[in-house]
């Protein structure tokens, strides 16, 4: 099969930006060239270059096709105008069925002519988070597009960018690429993606982003072992440089002294924003006097100058670094906080400080539930944020509670305090550490509750792919909390009070504030009828069930009910993604809140469903369901109690009996919340429903017989139903 290269080569393309691109080449190639391409598309990509590899037939037929047109007999216009459409004669129609039929014939596809046609359209329509013009064209591209390169089998396919009037910088397709700016400028003709490989490398350039990943790894890993260390783990700054060079030269370089003093998350923050440089440690996790670089030549001298000047701008930065942290601890950590005041955190939730004053309320009343000390929740939660006024924060705002927690312990905060300020905003991902300790617990918890609430309260929920506020990390890191730190916490309840304060905490703070600002208000918030209250005074309640209290409860209420379901949509799509079967998830999920007992509950209806009895049991609980179903359509429901004296098999008698104590065992378990005694009790009840189905018929002529054996059917799904909703269990 011939081969299709495309390489599209750029001034530097952001590295952010990359891999993705490849990606859109890729999806965008698999419609644009479907009649001819085979297989998936290989995208490759690199700071001046993303392409694609792929095989390509050369050619291929279509078939016939066939266009109904007017019935016989139809005005002259119609037919005129079917003819036109499909730019035809009267004489390629034939007669079928009543209808005037064109019969197109089957046409030859060339794959020169479908790049020509379906490369520059998609060149054009390219679509770059950003892009920019030069020159006189109207063409966009991330950055001045250089060349096209297009071979197809080996031989050039002259793709013109050209469009209309617009020459478009009169770029041509050819086999010239070029080879690293540096080491080898100038043009390269090749003949196919293996020799464009041998030729890149043969003129510095690493195309594979990969490849180059692992040059950059291991050579960094090896200069640092030569001193005894090791490389502070950073798959993101590893990638990010990947995309920087095209000729990977790790090199290493020393940190004055005079800089060790600042904490290591100070240093490595510095070296990584401003210079991409990697941060060494001591095996003993010390923060280690060198620094590794990546240099995108091979310097005559070995790198010498490269590491001196790096060195010169190191030390340019940790001193911008060391002025701010000599600054931040002139003063003490609550004296930022008035700073707060001035800070806003969404235009329709308030200022920072107004958030602040929420998550220690919150905070301290979760305190107990986390085994926390209240007072201690609620210090270190007013002094969370407080290092967002701090100018080393400022600077890097990626050390946010990082430096609270450093300017708490030199003040002498209590450290159950200091670390729940630095530990607040975790987990950060999915590799993140979760707090361990409960006061830290207690005020990472309120300030993603808070989080979630405030945004949900304004209508900004994440919606498809969007989420701008970061909500589904909060949920995730919200559950990962729950469950390491084995947390009974039904979330109904914190939700639930805490919509309320964020909903208070508006209303007073606003319309308190300035009449002008009601209207605003009104128009942001219309559930709230706030231009109905009184202007500062107290709330007076409308007719029931009309006013704005009764609407403030109402949204209040669905707030919460959609913040408990997003939070059990989260934690199905964690579920799922560590194996658990979806329908398991959704049966034991039965509009529970208590994340712990959610999961104890999948734990053993998982082990339920492996089961033989198991098994049948749900098969029988299935066809007692679908008897009841249709039963019911017709008389409405059998929800009564059985009539013993009517059971007159044995049968019957001996699955009434069986249901008397399963419900009694059932409920016993459940009240201890011993979910796998409540499955095994259910499962001892298989014998009495196999043998019920098996010698017992449920419609039977005596109304009486029948009503009564839809009831114990009835009851037997009642039973079953208490430890999760088993309608949801797929066979």
């Amino acid at each position: 099969m011939p081969e299709l290269l495309i390489e599209l080569l750029t001034e530097e393309i952001p590295a952010r930006m990359q891999a993705r691109a490849a990606e859109d080449l890729c999806r965008l190639i698999k419609p644009a060239l479907a009649p001819l391409l085979q297989g998936e598309a290989r995208g490759f990509h690199g700071p001046r270059r993303i392409g694609l590899v792929a095989d390509m037939a050369l050619s291929a037929e279509t078939a016939a096709k066939e266009e109904r047109g007017p019935r016989i007999g139809a005005p002259e216009q119609a037919l005129a105008g079917f003819l036109k459409k499909h730019n035809a004669t009267a004489d390629m129609l034939v007669e079928q069925n009543g209808f005037l039929v064109l019969v197109k014939p089957g046409e030859t596809i060339t794959a020169e002519a479908l790049l020509m046609k379906a490369l520059p359209e998609l060149l054009w329509a390219f679509p770059w988070p950003k892009s920019m013009r030069w020159g006189v064209s109207q063409f966009t591209w991330v950055r001045p597009l250089q060349r096209i390169l297009c071979l197809l089998g080996g031989r050039v396919v002259p793709v013109r960018l050209a469009r209309g009037e617009d020459a478009a910088h009169r770029l041509i397709a050819s086999d010239v690429t070029e080879g690293h700016r540096v080491h080898a400028p100038g043009a390269i003709t090749v003949a196919g993606h293996a020799d464009y490989l041998a030729q890149l490398r043969a003129h510095y350039v690493v195309a594979d982003a990969a490849e180059r990943l692992a040059m950059i790894r291991e050579g960094v890993a090896a200069l640092a072992a030569e001193k005894g260390l090791e490389v502070v783990p950073d798959e993101g700054l590893l990638a990010e440089v990947a995309g920087l060079v095209e000729w990977p030269v790790p090199l290493l370089g020393r940190i004055d002294d005079a800089f060790m003093d600042l904490p290591p998350e100070v240093m490595r923050t510095s070296m990584r924003v401003n210079q991409r440089y990697f941060a060494l440690r001591h095996p003993d996790g010390r923060a280690a006097p060198w620094f590794a670089l990546v240099a995108n030549i091979s310097a005559s001298d070995g790198g010498a100058a490269l590491v001196a000047g790096n060195e010169r701008v190191l030390r340019a930065r940790l001193s911008d670094a060391r002025f701010f942290w000599d600054q931040d601890r002139k003063q003490r950590l609550e004296d930022f906080l008035p700073k707060l005041e001035g800070v806003v955190f969404h235009a329709k939730l308030g200022t920072q400080a107004q958030r602040v004053e929420r998550i220690a309320k919150l905070a301290a009343h979760l305190a107990p539930m986390v085994g926390a000390d209240p007072a201690l929740a609620d210090r270190a939660a007013r002094l969370a944020k407080a290092d967002l006024a701090s100018g080393m924060v400022g600077e890097f705002p990626e050390l946010q509670g990082i430096m609270g927690g450093y300017y708490a312990r030199l003040q002498g905060e209590d450290p159950r305090v200091a670390d729940a300020i630095a530990q607040h905003y975790r987990p950060l991902g999915p590799t993140d550490e979760v707090p361990r300790e409960p006061v830290a617990i207690a005020v990472a918890l309120a300030d993603k509750i808070d989080q979630l609430a405030g945004f949900f309260i304004i209508g900004e929920k994440p919606s498809g792919s969007g989420d701008p506020y970061a909500l589904r990390r909060a949920a995730l890191g919200l559950i990962r909390i729950v469950r390491e730190a084995r947390l009974r916490l039904p979330l109904r309840v914190p939700f639930l009070e805490h919509s309320a304060a964020v909903i208070g905490q508006i209303y007073n703070t606003h319309v308190t504030a300035a009449q002008h600002e009601l209207d605003r208000l009104d128009e942001a918030f219309p559930w709230l009828g706030l231009k109905a209250l009184p202007i500062g005074g107290n709330v007076i309640p409308e007719e029931e069930g009309h006013g704005p209290l009764y609407r403030y409860a109402q949204y209040r209420d669905e707030t919460s009910g959609a913040l408990r379901e997003f939070i059990a949509e989260r934690l199905r799509v964690q579920l799922r993604a560590e194996g658990a079967r979806h329908d398991i998830i959704a049966a034991s999920l039965v509009g529970d809140d208590d994340i712990l007992r959610i999961l104890a509950r999948a734990d053993a209806l998982q082990g339920l469903v492996e089961s033989e009895d198991g098994t049948n049991l749900l098969a029988a609980y299935k066809r007692a369901q679908n008897i009841l179903r249709i039963e019911e359509k017709k008389d409405g429901p059998h929800g009564g109690p059985v009539d013993e004296a009517l059971l007159a098999l044995p049968q019957e008698q001996a699955l009434n009996a069986a249901l008397t104590s399963a419900e009694a065992s059932v409920a016993m378990a459940l009240e201890a919340e011993d979910f796998a005694a409540a499955m095994g009790s259910l499962a001892a009840l298989r014998a009495p429903v196999d043998a019920f189905f098996e010698l017992t018929m449920v419609n039977d002529p005596v109304p009486s017989l029948r009503q009564n054996r839809l009831r114990l059917l009835s009851r037997l799904r009642r039973a079953m139903d208490q430890v999760a909703d088993l309608s949801k269990i797929e066979s």
